[in-house]
């Protein structure tokens, strides 16, 4: 089963739900969201529409990091104390409520989106194993991001040890490890930047040689009209996510 969509919601939400069959939510990544506010959104999709979300950035992100200009801490969090899996009473809570968000959304995948500087230290490995050693898995699976120089076989065993969904940008790498294919694709070299047709053959062709069941996540400014040219190669109709054999 293939699925293509975008992240975020670039258009009206009808319009969405109309033409593809499923949304990365972003929102859940920049503040905690209110779980009645995810539920109210799952029950105004189609019941056949899949969402899938970031995780909180409190896991991930220092709080020095660009992407808190949007956010809203809850009071007495510590920044110091924020991102990179770190073993604190903020990165639990956090976690605690980015699991409150997925059960809410009834979402597929939880995605924990790393910043570059999340590198390969033996600290931060040791975070990484502790944090998804204790994250709840109930009906959900949790995919990886890293875009620090991690190298391939520590991704692989990491994700393998962690039962973790290796999330990339099929362009640039290739996953190595999970239950299902998981691409997000952020613009060539710039978020404005618009697939050619050459390039959106390519990975249909990617998509339909998988024999695992994959995510198609387009996260550039023409993220809809390239997600539907995808769909349209891939011979997915709106509501439809198997594809051509």
């Amino acid at each position: 089963m293939i699925r293509v969509g975008v992240c975020g919601f670039p258009r009206k939400r009808a319009e969405l739900f109309q033409h593809l069959d499923v949304v990365e939510v972003q929102k859940t990544f920049y503040n905690l969201v209110p779980p009645e506010s995810l539920v109210r959104l799952r029950e105004e999709a189609p019941p056949s529409f899949v969402f899938t979300m970031k995780a909180f950035q409190g896991i991930t992100h220092p709080a020095s990091s660009p992407t808190y200009r949007r956010t809203r801490l809850p009071s007495g969090f510590r920044p110091e104390n924020l991102g990179f899996f770190q073993d604190t009473e903020e990165v639990a809570t956090c976690a605690r409520f980015t699991f409150e968000e997925a059960v809410a959304l009834q979402a597929k995948v939880i995605v924990f989106q790393c910043p570059p500087s999340f590198t390969p230290t033996p600290e931060h490995r040791r975070n990484l194993v502790r944090f998804f050693e204790r994250f709840p898995r109930k009906e959900v699976l949790l995919a990886w991001e890293p875009r620090g120089k991690w190298r391939k076989e520590d991704i692989r065993v990491i994700c393998q040890e962690l039962d973790l969904v290796h999330v990339v940008d099929p362009f640039g790498d290739s996953p190595q490890w999970g239950e299902v294919v998981y691409f997000r694709l952020h613009g060539r070299g710039s978020y404005r930047y618009c697939y050619s047709d050459e390039e959106l053959r390519f990975l249909a062709k990617l998509l339909k040689a998988s024999s695992k069941d994959a995510f198609c996540l387009f996260n550039n400014i023409p993220m809809f009209e390239n997600a539907l040219s995808l769909r349209a190669m891939l011979s997915l109709s709106p509501g439809d996510s198997s594809g051509e054999s």
